[in-house]
C-alpha cells in the first residue's frame, strides 16, 4: 500500500482523515518503516526524554472524566489532599535531576487553579528552573491571565491532553467540552508556553476516535510541542474500569501514525507502560515515541520501576535525552 505525503516546507501539514486513515491501515512493516523514517529527520533514534511527574495535589476533582481515579464523582478510594508545599517541590526536583531527569512535571487535580494556589505553583516552577530542569505543569483548564501569569514564571510546556476525539469526547466527560479544553491549548500558546497535548487509548473508542483525535491535534495551528500516547489505566470505581484492553499492535499503530502526522513532536510513551511488555515498548520505540516517565507511580497509577526501565533501555541501546550519543553503525 502506498500513501502520498507531500512536504509542505512552507507552513504546517493540512492532513486529512483520509490520509490519517491509510497510515493505520497500512501494512504493519511499511508503517514503521515511514514512522522510523520520519522519526530520524527530526530526532536521533537511540535517546529518549526522561521525565518525572509529581502529583502536586491530588483527588477531590470536580471533573467527571471516566477515566480518573481522581474525580470526586468516582469512589475510588483515592483521598484529597492539600497541595504540597514548595519545599517539598524543591526536594522532588533535587531528587528528578539526581536520577537524570530532564524534565519535571507537576499535576494538580483541579478544574482550574485558584488565585493563591496559583502562586504557589509560581514559585514551584522558579525552584525546578533553579535545578536545571525543565518544567511542565497540568492544572486544568486556563484564562488567559493565568496562562500569562504561569508564562511569567518561565513555565517550559503546559499539559492539557484532549483525551479523544471530538465525537467520542462526550462519552468519557460531561462536565466539559473538546472546546473548552481547544480554548486552554490556544491560550497557552499565545501565551508563549509549548503545549503537551494527547490523548488515552483503549477507553473503548474505535479506529476512527483514534483517527478523529491525531486529526485534531495534527491540524491545530502549529501541532503540540509533546504529545502524551496514554493506554488506559483501568481503576476500579471509574465509570471505564471495565474496558476492553487496548490490542497491542493498535497501540503501536497509534504511537507510529502520531509521530508521522507530528513529525517535529515528541512522542511520548506516558501511562500504561506498568502493563506493557519489554517487547511492546520496544515497538513503540520504534515506531517514533521518544520520551517516558520514570518512577514508580505516575500521578496515581504505577509506573515501571526504574531498574525495569534502565534495565530495557540497556539492552535497546537507547540513552537519555543529552548523553553522548552511540557510535553509528556502518557496514
Amino acid at each position: 500500500m502506498t500513501v502520498q505525503v507531500v512536504e509542505r516546507p512552507d507552513a504546517p501539514r493540512r492532513w486529512t482523515r483520509e490520509a490519517v486513515s491509510a497510515w493505520f491501515e497500512a501494512p504493519f512493516a511499511d508503517l514503521l518503516f515511514r514512522a522510523q523514517t520520519v522519526h530520524r529527520q527530526h530526532f536521533d533514534p537511540n535517546q529518549v526524554q526522561l521525565s518525572r511527574l509529581v502529583s502536586i495535589k491530588t483527588g477531590g476533582c470536580p471533573e467527571d472524566c471516566g477515566y480518573c481515579s481522581q474525580s470526586a464523582h468516582h469512589k475510588t478510594g483515592v483521598k484529597p489532599t492539600k497541595l504540597m508545599t514548595l519545599e517539598q517541590v524543591v526536594a522532588a526536583a533535587r531528587a528528578a535531576k539526581a536520577s537524570g531527569t530532564q524534565r519535571l512535571c507537576l499535576g494538580a487535580a483541579w478544574r482550574s487553579p485558584r488565585a493563591r494556589d496559583l502562586d504557589t505553583v509560581c514559585a514551584m516552577i522558579g525552584a525546578i528552573k533553579a535545578e536545571g530542569l525543565e518544567s511542565c505543569v497540568t492544572l486544568g483548564m486556563l484564562d488567559a491571565e493565568q496562562a500569562e501569569r504561569l508564562a511569567a514564571a518561565g513555565l517550559d510546556y503546559y499539559n492539557h491532553n484532549i483525551d479523544t476525539s471530538r465525537e467520542y469526547y462526550s462519552l468519557v466527560t460531561s462536565t466539559r467540552t473538546m472546546d473548552d479544553r481547544l480554548g486552554t491549548l490556544e491560550r497557552v500558546r499565545g501565551a508563549g508556553i509549548k503545549v503537551c497535548s494527547g490523548g488515552i487509548i483503549g477507553m473503548g473508542e474505535s479506529r476512527a476516535d483514534r483517527v478523529g483525535m491525531l486529526l485534531l491535534l495534527a491540524n491545530l495551528p502549529q501541532p503540540p510541542d509533546s504529545v502524551p500516547i496514554n493506554a488506559l489505566m483501568r481503576v476500579d470505581g471509574t465509570p471505564l474500569a471495565g474496558s476492553s484492553s487496548i490490542d497491542g499492535i493498535e497501540f503501536v499503530r497509534t504511537v507510529a501514525v502520531a509521530r508521522i502526522s507530528m513529525p517535529r513532536s515528541v512522542v511520548r510513551l506516558s501511562a500504561g507502560r506498568e502493563q506493557m511488555s519489554d517487547e511492546l515498548q520496544a515497538l513503540c520505540f520504534l515506531a517514533g515515541a521518544n520520551s517516558i516517565f520514570i518512577g514508580e507511580q505516575l500521578l496515581t497509577t504505577p509506573n515501571p520501576s526504574r531498574e525495569r526501565d534502565a534495565s530495557l533501555l540497556e539492552r535497546l541501546g537507547i540513552q537519555p535525552l543529552g548523553a553522548p550519543a552511540a557510535p553509528a553503525c556502518s557496514e
